[in-house]
């Protein structure tokens, strides 16, 4: 293989990678990022339902609904309490979680299988 070929063949695949590399970086923002509720793909719950944590072990918090984009050291465990406003068709719920002991509140994404839910938040009549 002469030089040139060898030359030819190095630029190709940089050019591929540097294109498969550039697609990649280019998801990533848009991938973690919210989206629009009270749309047809994410629907608002009117009013918010409230939702106890089942299963086991943590429940991790999502910026976006998106398993590539975790809030890192934000979490809850089963038996906490959460109010969901919006869900996916994929199975994601747009929820609140209010510290009990601090009255500390975060809002992010979790995934819908590990919810219960135990009833509607809302203004007593």
């Amino acid at each position: 293989m002469s030089d040139r070929s060898v030359l030819a063949c190095i630029v190709c695949c940089a050019v591929m990678l540097g294109a498969l590399g550039a697609s990649v970086h280019a998801q990533t923002p848009s991938s973690c990022k919210e989206p629009q509720t009270g749309t047809s793909r994410v629907p608002i719950f009117s009013p918010p339902l409230a939702n106890v944590v089942t299963g086991t072990g943590r429940l991790q918090f999502y910026s976006a609904p998106n398993l590539h984009c975790p809030v890192s050291g934000v979490f809850v465990i089963p038996n906490d309490e959460l109010v969901a406003y919006a869900q996916t068709s994929d199975g994601w719920s747009s929820v609140m979680y209010i510290n009990p002991r601090t009255g500390n509140d975060v809002s992010g994404w979790v995934r819908s299988a590990r919810l219960k839910t135990t009833g509607t938040v809302g203004p007593k009549q």
